[in-house]
């Protein structure tokens, strides 16, 4: 039979659905990218905020419609919106033939079994827990691949519902992610992504230590390997060895993607959040202090319940001092089950859409003031495509996938998608620079 899989979301998501590619090639199910060819079409969503939880409803009746139009004869719906909206989904889309949770994707072939047969189900508890996982198929480009450390979060901010639909955090041994690692650097992957809820948590659980630093190390030793990249930080866990490591460490990327969410101590604590602008001030010194050439991605939260004009004052009071290299900016979405859904003073969508325009439109001259700093100056970078005969899409250790900017690379002849070459900065933009190879 013929596959098609549909993957929506964060990279922790994208690794769930490379897990359940590497079951189906071993269960010798064809996979294919065109829905139109599909007897079966998994639906890997997304339900983190609104937004996300509209793409993946759209998704599921988009891939609903094949059932009528062409071949395919079963639909599956997994990840968190199924976790989360499992019996509604069930109830108001009855050509989903079944939902699986978020911690039973390692069970799809039992799943599909199922439906095969003939039953419609709900399947939220994994029954069989060891299930040999085969290896995943990468969906990413050969030369780089996202490692999951982690699973679930306990820190429980009070706007997000991730803990309810993940379940509580939990790393993976150390010995798997090392051997996972040392199987993606034999197989040519150039540049390792480190991804959890919160990867600066790993090993607490299991280890009753923060185990990050030493994972940093055993992989800086991974021949092969150019890049490995850390997201998702949380800055009551970065430690002054998880500094030193990012600034010891040559195959470390100098980039800390460092969620802060709101500068205001009263809203932090409403959020619930363990850190308050004078600890994360303390701490953004220390980084830049001893980690030289050091990137800082962020993201904040306007219109939290509760947030006055002052406040927001005060965070882009913050914004202009700090200048990160990159922020993201986010609407607070109000979900059903979290803490700050029953806050009394919600913030009215007007406003929010005002905050968001008027600091994103601060990051955009602080982006822009950066990349103009950076002319001249010669990186490394990895190409990532062409836009054109002549000219090359790269990025350097300064920008994430698909959440960063690019760097443009003139008179790229001769270059190949994959490699890693110096190239000088030869004019700063907002979002993106040019370059030309050395």
């Amino acid at each position: 039979m013929k596959l098609g899989l549909v993957s929506l979301g964060c990279p922790k998501n994208l690794v769930d659905s490379e897990v359940m590619l590497g079951i189906f090639k071993e269960k010798r199910l064809v996979i294919t990218n065109n829905p139109a060819e599909a007897e079966i079409i998994i639906v890997n969503t997304c339900g983190f905020i609104e937004s996300a939880k509209e793409e993946s409803i759209n998704s599921i009746l988009e891939m609903a419609e094949y059932k009528k139009t062409s071949c395919c004869r079963y639909l599956i719906v997994t990840g968190c919106l199924g976790q989360r909206y499992a019996k509604e989904l069930f109830r108001s889309i009855p050509e989903v033939d079944a939902i699986v949770g978020t911690e039973c994707f390692a069970d799809i072939a039992l799943v599909i079994d199922e439906v095969l047969n003939g039953r419609r189900l709900i399947y939220l508890e994994r029954h069989n827990r060891n299930v040999r996982i085969p290896l995943r198929i990468l969906t990413t480009p050969a030369y780089m691949a996202y490692l999951k450390i982690a699973e679930g979060c306990d820190n429980c901010c009070s706007y997000c519902i991730i803990p309810k639909l993940r379940g509580p955090y939990t790393s993976r041994p150390y010995e798997e992610v090392l051997a996972e690692a040392k199987a993606l650097a034999e197989s040519g992957i150039k540049e390792i992504i480190l991804v959890a809820q919160d990867t600066t948590r790993y090993g607490e659980d299991l280890y009753q230590k923060l185990m990050l630093p030493q994972l940093l190390k055993d992989l800086n030793n991974l021949a092969g390997i150019e890049w490995i990249r850390v997201m998702y930080c949380y800055p009551d866990n970065f430690t002054d060895e998880l500094i030193d490591a990012f600034a010891s460490l040559s195959k470390v990327c100098k980039y800390i993607d460092l969620p802060l969410q709101h500068a205001n101590d009263r809203l932090l604590k409403r959020m619930n959040r363990r850190d308050t602008k004078a600890g994360v001030e303390v701490l953004l010194e220390k980084i830049r202090n001893r980690i030289p050439n050091i990137v800082i991605r962020t993201t904040f939260i306007v219109g939290f319940p509760g947030e006055t004009e002052a406040d927001f004052n005060e965070l882009k009071n913050f914004l202009f001092r700090q200048s990160f290299e990159n922020a993201g900016v986010f609407k607070y979405s109000q979900e059903e089950g979290t803490v700050a859904e029953k806050m009394a003073d919600q913030i009215d969508e007007d406003v929010k859409e005002a905050r968001y325009h008027e600091l994103m439109s601060i990051q955009t001259e602080i982006s822009e003031k950066l990349h103009k700093k950076m002319e001249g100056e010669e990186l490394t970078v990895v190409v990532e495509g062409f836009d054109g005969d002549n000219l090359a899409v790269a990025r350097s250790y300064r920008e994430a996938p698909d959440i960063d900017g690019s760097i443009y690379i003139e008179n790229a002849a001769g270059l190949n998608v994959g490699d890693f070459v110096k190239v000088r900065i030869l004019e700063g933009f907002t979002y993106e620079m040019v370059a030309e190879k050395i």
